[in-house]
C-alpha cells in the first residue's frame, strides 16, 4: 500500500497560498504582498519562516523588491486562474507558483555578482531591516533580494555582524549638523537628540545594535558625539563629567528607541495591535484599581475617565523627557561656574 505524501513544510504551504492570490487577482501586479511580519501574524509563525516565504517566492519570480516601497507582486506575473486549481488538485507542493512561472513572460537576467558594490548590499540590507526588522536580515536574503548567487555578498563583506556595522555607520550618517556649531549649549543638545531620535525613528532596528557598554566606533556616530560633546565643552565642567552626560543623552534616546522594533515584533508575535493588547488587559487593571495593595497606582490610574486613559506616545515620551534631562544638565553647568567662581 502506497504511503501518504509527507506535508508540506509551513513556509512552502504559505508561499503557495500567496502563489493563489497572485493567480486568482487578489494580488494584482505591482501590489504589495504581505511583509514578514503580516505573514507571521497572519499564520501564526514565526519570523524566520515568514522571511523564507518572501525569499522563496522572490527566487520562484512571484514577487520583487522595490525601494522605499516594498515586496510587491513582480510585474512581470500574468498568472491565469489555473494556478489556483493545479494547487488545490492534490499537486505537489509549489505546483502553483511553479505554473504561475510557466505562464509568465521571461524575466529580463538577475544582476551578476560583478555588479554588485558593498554600498549596494548595504542599501538592501537596511531595506531589508527596515521593512521586516533585524530578525529577518541574512546574507542569504540579502543575496536573494539582490538576485545574486548566497555567497556573493561575502566578496565585499565579512559576514552578518560586519553588514549590521556597515548599516549602522550608513544611517548614523543620514543627517549631520550645521558647520558652524555656535548657539545656546542647550539648542544644541536638543537639535542633536532630536536629530538621532529622527534616525532612530525611520530605522528602528539600529537600537538594538550595539551595546552601551560596548560602544560602536562608527565614523558617522562620531559626528553626533563631537556634535554634543562640543556643547558641553567651555562651560567648566570635567572631562570625565562631559563624558558621562553625553553617555547619558545617547543612552536615553537609544533607551526609548528600543521600544519602536520591540512594539512591532509584540505586534507580529501576538497579533494584537499596541490598543489591542490594551483592551485585552482590561479586566488585570480594573483588578489592580479596585483593590488596595497600590494604593497611588490605583488613584493615579482612576483620575483618568473612561474612555479618556492614559495614552503612551513614545515621540511625545521623548519630547517630555528630554526637558527634564536638560534641566539636570543646566544645573551642572551652574555649579560649574560657581566653582570656577570661588
Amino acid at each position: 500500500m502506497a504511503s501518504k505524501p509527507e506535508p508540506a513544510p509551513p513556509y512552502r504551504r504559505i508561499a503557495d497560498e500567496i502563489g493563489r492570490r497572485i493567480a486568482d487577482g487578489t494580488l494584482a501586479p505591482g501590489g504589495r504582498v504581505p511583509s514578514t511580519r503580516q505573514i507571521a501574524r497572519e499564520w501564526n509563525v514565526a519570523l524566520a519562516t515568514a522571511t523564507k516565504v518572501l525569499t522563496t517566492l522572490r527566487l520562484e519570480g512571484l514577487v520583487e523588491t522595490r525601494p522605499r516601497v516594498g515586496t510587491v507582486v513582480a510585474s512581470g506575473s500574468d498568472a491565469g486562474p489555473g494556478i489556483a486549481a493545479g494547487s488545490a488538485s492534490g499537486s505537489a507542493p509549489g505546483s502553483a507558483t511553479a505554473k504561475a512561472l510557466r505562464r509568465r513572460p521571461a524575466d529580463p537576467p538577475a544582476p551578476s555578482s560583478a555588479e554588485l558594490t558593498r554600498e549596494r548590499i548595504v542599501r538592501v540590507a537596511v531595506e531589508i531591516a527596515d521593512g521586516e526588522g533585524l530578525a529577518a536580515l541574512s546574507m542569504r536574503s540579502v543575496a536573494a533580494r539582490l538576485g545574486v548567487a548566497a555567497m556573493s555578498p561575502y566578496r565585499y563583506v565579512g559576514g552578518k555582524d560586519d553588514l549590521v556595522l556597515l548599516m549602522a555607520d550608513s544611517v548614523f550618517g543620514e543627517e549631520g549638523y550645521p558647520a558652524d556649531p555656535s548657539g545656546p549649549w542647550r539648542a544644541r543638545l536638543e537639535l542633536g537628540a532630536h536629530t538621532l531620535w529622527r534616525i532612530y525613528r525611520r530605522h528602528p532596528w539600529l537600537a538594538q545594535v550595539g551595546a552601551l557598554t560596548r560602544p560602536l566606533m562608527l565614523p558617522a556616530l562620531m559626528v553626533h558625539a563631537e556634535w554634543a560633546l562640543a556643547a558641553l565643552d567651555g562651560h567648566g565642567l570635567a572631562p570625565e563629567t562631559m563624558l558621562d552626560l553625553h553617555v547619558l543623552l545617547y543612552c536615553y534616546v537609544q533607551g526609548i528607541a528600543v521600544h519602536l522594533e520591540r512594539e512591532s515584533q509584540a505586534e507580529a508575535g501576538t497579533g494584537l495591535t499596541g490598543d489591542q493588547w490594551m483592551d485585552s488587559q482590561g479586566p488585570a487593571m480594573a483588578a489592580i484599581v479596585s483593590g488596595t495593595r497600590y494604593p497611588v497606582f490605583a488613584r493615579v490610574a482612576g483620575s483618568f475617565g473612561k474612555g479618556n486613559g492614559y495614552d503612551l506616545d513614545l515621540d511625545t515620551l521623548f519630547a517630555f523627557g528630554l526637558r527634564p534631562l536638560l534641566d539636570g544638565v543646566a544645573a551642572m553647568i551652574e555649579e560649574a561656574g560657581q566653582e570656577a567662581g570661588r
